[in-house]
């Protein structure tokens, strides 16, 4: 019993602290319209880290975590140059899918011929949090999240504008397309960084289904945002106690947690009161 909550310790807070930076992108990714954005950065992140395995660098390997912000970069950027393009009959959303399945096909190539790529190639999809054993492995990463949460705080006006506000950015005379790059920019950072230790379903559904969740629920952005870190905690708790409860993979019993909220969600938002739901 002791050596299984030592091995989930470190997992445990990873699932706790990690998200809540996630669930707040989320939020901005949802009012953008723009779901699937997560998964292509992800994806792009993933083609990166197998560029670095067929040049015979770990996984986990500082090499591969710089060739996979690379790659993100360039996702970051085309985002951003295609945000409000004026081909209105190629949507944004199209190019994110192309990117994402060339990404997916890329990688797959990539590691055809390793012996161990289907290995490698499930572990980029669906992580393997259990390999969180010391303190560094989740405290850096936090670090990060921390420094970056920094940067929206102070430039909140502009990034909130993006989002939640667009008929501000002409008003205001805000540069559209350079706060969209370092919007996505700083995103694929945190992307990159969660793929490295959760895979891309938990990246996308930390993103996606705590933010769609609250938007169920709630309207203004410190609701959705109670709202959103509360299922994700609870998420994360439901996931990680049936992991260890049922011996189910930890990332994918997560997700499966989390789309059980979603679940929930729904159903409050039915039976609650109307004039609770628009608050």
């Amino acid at each position: 019993m002791n050596e299984t909550l030592e091995l989930l310790k470190w997992p445990a807070i990873a699932c706790l602290l990690l998200p809540g930076l996630l669930v707040y992108l989320g939020l901005h990714i949802v009012r953008r319209e723009v779901i699937f954005v997560d998964l292509a950065l992800a994806q792009v992140a993933t083609l990166g880290t197998c560029v670095a395995i067929l040049m015979n660098y770990a996984p986990h390997d500082w090499q591969s975590y710089a060739l996979s912000f690379g790659f993100t970069i360039i996702g970051a950027a085309i985002f951003a140059l295609t945000r409000n393009q004026h081909h209105h009959h190629v949507p944004q959303e199209a190019l994110i899918g192309i990117i994402y399945v060339v990404a997916a096909a890329g990688g797959i190539l990539m590691l055809s011929n390793s012996p161990h790529g289907n290995e490698e190639l499930k572990e980029t999809l669906v992580g393997d949090l259990l390999h969180l054993q010391t303190p560094a492995q989740v405290l850096k990463p936090f670090g990060l999240y921390v420094g970056i949460a920094i940067v929206h705080f102070i430039f909140r006006r502009q990034f909130l504008a993006l989002s939640f506000e667009p008929e501000r950015i002409e008003k205001e005379n805000i540069s559209a397309r350079w706060w969209d790059f370092l919007f996505y920019a700083l995103f694929g950072l945190v992307v990159t960084t969660f793929v490295q230790i959760g895979g891309v379903l938990l990246v996308f559904s930390y993103l996606i289904i705590p933010a769609v969740c609250a938007n169920f629920l709630a309207k203004r952005l410190v609701p959705l945002l109670l709202i959103g870190w509360t299922v994700s905690t609870l998420g994360s708790v439901t996931g990680l106690y049936c992991s260890n409860r049922f011996d189910w993979p930890t990332g994918a019993a997560i997700v499966c947690a989390l789309g059980l909220f979603l679940i929930l969600s729904i159903v409050a938002s039915k039976l609650l009161p109307k004039r609770q739901t628009t608050k």
